[in-house]
């Protein structure tokens, strides 16, 4: 996978794409990421990437020139489109299911916004998603942009040590996920569940699913109105329900 992020300020993702799961999947092959200036591709001589809003008003806008540039130069000769992603207050939520439908993309590139964001024409015409991290606002659109390069890569395959480990993640399976332990067995007298100690394959896996749903039920109720239920688990859950301490 290609991911390009179109960016003023291309020194932040130096830390992020150089370190940890990121760094590694580079050297995998699994990921190339370029960090591109948008700046560079201005006709303005000022340099300039920003100009007043039509009809008035506090702020300045992106304008369109160097971005449609910027686009045109990164997409020459390649057959495939990309999938366009502008992060913005106004978009879709990213969620898990959001980074898996962008996981099997071959090239993503991510707008970063500033200002009081895009002439609209790039929205209209460049832009195949928009996508925002949440209910709230940020000076800018790459510590979003961070976010979904992350989320992506590590579902990339090879990228994890484990491949099952972004399968059974939380928000994958449609739950939270279940308690961790490591050792020691007994730290401070906080003891492990002996479940866990017990061995049995069969009984550890059916422990997990029902701590997976009591967590889920408990924090995130609101999961479980899209769930699909097996019969198994609609009886794990009423078990949770009359006595939560089981």
């Amino acid at each position: 996978m290609r991911i390009d992020v179109m960016t003023l300020f291309p020194e932040m993702f130096a830390g992020v794409f150089g370190s940890s799961i990121l760094k590694q999947a580079q050297e995998r092959g699994a990921v190339a990421f370029r960090t591109v200036d948008f700046r560079a591709y201005t006709t303005n001589k000022h340099k300039k990437v920003d100009d007043y809003p039509y009809g008035g008003g506090a702020g300045m806008v992106l304008s369109p020139q160097p971005i449609f540039d910027a686009v045109d130069a990164l997409t020459k000769g390649n057959e495939a489109k990309p999938r366009i992603v502008m992060l913005c207050p106004q978009g879709e939520r990213f969620t898990q299911a959001k980074a898996e439908e962008l996981a099997s993309e071959e090239h993503l590139m991510l707008l970063c916004g500033h200002y009081e964001g895009f002439d609209e024409r790039v929205r209209e015409h460049l832009v195949t998603d928009e996508i925002s991290l949440g209910d709230y606002v940020l000076t800018g659109g790459e510590l979003g942009a961070m976010v979904i390069a992350d989320s992506v890569t590590r579902l990339l395959p090879g990228v994890l040590g484990n491949d099952e480990s972004a399968v059974t993640d939380s928000h994958s399976t449609g739950l939270l996920e279940h308690p961790h332990y490591t050792r020691p067995a007994d730290f401070r007298g906080m003891k492990v569940p002996e479940m866990l100690l017990s061995g049995h394959h069969a009984h550890i896996e059916a422990w997990r699913k029902k701590e997976a749903l009591r967590r889920t039920y408990e924090r995130r109720p609101d999961m479980l109105e899209s769930y699909e239920w097996s019969d198994e688990e609609k009886k794990l859950l009423e078990e949770i329900k009359r006595d939560p301490s089981e």
